[in-house]
C-alpha cells in the first residue's frame, strides 16, 4: 500500500509539472566591481555569486528537464550570458542540485571565454561524478573543512539532508558553504531541514547574508530534510545574519504545497516578527549587490534587473 501511495504521489507532481506553461523571461546578469558582492538569483538553488572578484556558480541547473519532471520557470540567466567563471560549488548529488548536462555546458562556455575551465568545489564522495567533465580542479571537503581560491575562503557546513545520487549510494557527501572575502559573509545552505548546526554556524563564521530554502515541505514529513518558510525563518534567526535571500521555490514540483506558497508564506511569517524588511525574494535574474564599504551591515536598497533578452 505505501508503495501505490508514494507511486501515485509521484505520478501526480510529473503530471502537474507536464502541463503547466513554463513562464519567465531571461536576464542579462549584472556584474559588480570586485569590492562588492553580486547575487544572482538564477532559479530553484541556483546563483551567480560574484564576491572576492571571483565569478561562481552555486548548484546551476539550466536544464529544461530532471528525468521526467519538467521545470516550471526558466533560468534567470542563461549560460551564454554567464561571465567566465571561476569556480562551481556543488551543495550535493541530488538531480536537482548536481545537473550533468548543466556544469558541461558552463565548462564549454567559461573555455571558450578564456582557455580555462572552471574550478569545482564539492562534498566528499562526490568525486566520481564530476572527475571525467573537464573541471580545471576539483576540491572535495567535508564539514568544517576549508579552501581558498584567490581571495574568498570557502568552508563546508553542516546540513541535515542526504547526499545519495541514486538510492545506495549514500556514502556521498553533502552540505552547505560559507564564502568569506574582506568585510563579507555570505552562507548558502544547500538543502537542508532545521536543525541546531544553524547556531554552531553562526558562532564559528558568522555569515551576513543568508541563502535559505524555503520550498517542499509538504507533506510534513518532507520537513524531516527540507525546511518550511517558518523553519528556514528560525534558522535565519539562528545564524544571526543580516538578509534572507530565500530559495528551493517556485522552479520544480517537488512536494504538494502550492508552489506560489512559500514566499508569501515567509513573508507572513517574518511580518508578525517585525522583520520583513529583512527579508529579500528574488525574481529569477535579479541582483543583489551588497557593496564593500567596510560594514557588512550596511546593505544595498537595489535590485538590478536588466532589460529582457
Amino acid at each position: 500500500m505505501a508503495f501505490l501511495d508514494n507511486l501515485g504521489f509521484a505520478v501526480r507532481l510529473l503530471a502537474g509539472s507536464a502541463f503547466r506553461p513554463m513562464t519567465g523571461t531571461p536576464q542579462q546578469p549584472v556584474l559588480v566591481s570586485r569590492e562588492d558582492v553580486g547575487v544572482t538569483f538564477i532559479g530553484h538553488s541556483s546563483f551567480l555569486i560574484q564576491i572576492g572578484g571571483l565569478n561562481l556558480l552555486v548548484d546551476p541547473v539550466f536544464a529544461r528537464f530532471l528525468v521526467l519532471l519538467r521545470r516550471a520557470r526558466r533560468p534567470g540567466v542563461k549560460i551564454k550570458d554567464l561571465p567566465p567563471i571561476d569556480a562551481v560549488l556543488l551543495t550535493h548529488a541530488h538531480m536537482d542540485h548536481l545537473n550533468l548536462p548543466s556544469l558541461r555546458k558552463i565548462i564549454r562556455h567559461t573555455y571558450g571565454k578564456t582557455g580555462k575551465a572552471p574550478a569545482v568545489i564539492i562534498p566528499a564522495g562526490v568525486e566520481d561524478l564530476v572527475e571525467k567533465l573537464g573541471f580545471s580542479q576539483i576540491t572535495s571537503l567535508r564539514w568544517w573543512e576549508s579552501t581558498r581560491i584567490g581571495n574568498v575562503e570557502f568552508t563546508m557546513t553542516p546540513a541535515k539532508h542526504w547526499g545519495a545520487r541514486m538510492f545506495k549510494d549514500t556514502h556521498r557527501g553533502y552540505g552547505g558553504y560559507v564564502m568569506h572575502s574582506g568585510d563579507h559573509v555570505l552562507y548558502h545552505s544547500g538543502d537542508t531541514a532545521y536543525f541546531d548546526g544553524f547556531h554552531e554556524i553562526s558562532n564559528r563564521l558568522k555569515p551576513s547574508i543568508a541563502l535559505l530554502p524555503i520550498g517542499a515541505y509538504y507533506p510534513d514529513n518532507f520537513r524531516t530534510v527540507h525546511t518550511s518558510p517558518e523553519d528556514a525563518l528560525q534558522a535565519f534567526l539562528d545564524l544571526r545574519a543580516s538578509v534572507f535571500i530565500p530559495m528551493h521555490f517556485g522552479t520544480f514540483k517537488l512536494s504538494a504545497e502550492p508552489m506560489e506558497e512559500p514566499v508569501p508564506r515567509l513573508l507572513s511569517a517574518a511580518r508578525q516578527l517585525g522583520i520583513e524588511d529583512r527579508m529579500l525574494p528574488l525574481a529569477e535574474g535579479e541582483t543583489r549587490v551588497f557593496p564593500g564599504a567596510g560594514d557588512n551591515t550596511k546593505l544595498s536598497t537595489e535590485v538590478l534587473v536588466q532589460d529582457s533578452l
